[in-house]
């Protein structure tokens, strides 16, 4: 894969990452942190089977989800069995 790709690919993710997803801190519900998270391990499945290169920032973007739908279960967690 040339860099001219890579970019390419960078450069498309971004801009529906920009216009199709909320940052995790916005994110006010549970469901909400959930659908984000299977709409971006899909996106990530497609990339990985059709180019075999998927951006670091796409991965670090799914952990800031993953870490915001964490803190949404700890405060569920200890609202309910606390």
């Amino acid at each position: 894969m040339t860099q001219y790709e890579r970019q390419k690919i960078d450069l498309e993710l971004r801009q529906f990452a920009h216009r199709n997803f909320e940052r995790p801190s916005d994110c006010r519900n549970l469901e909400q942190i959930r659908f984000y998270i299977r709409e971006l391990c899909t996106l990530i499945d497609n990339y990985e089977k059709r180019s075999t290169y998927v951006p670091e920032w796409v991965y670090a973007l799914l952990a800031q989800y993953n870490a915001r739908q964490n803190s949404f279960l700890y405060v569920d967690f200890t609202t309910t069995y606390c």
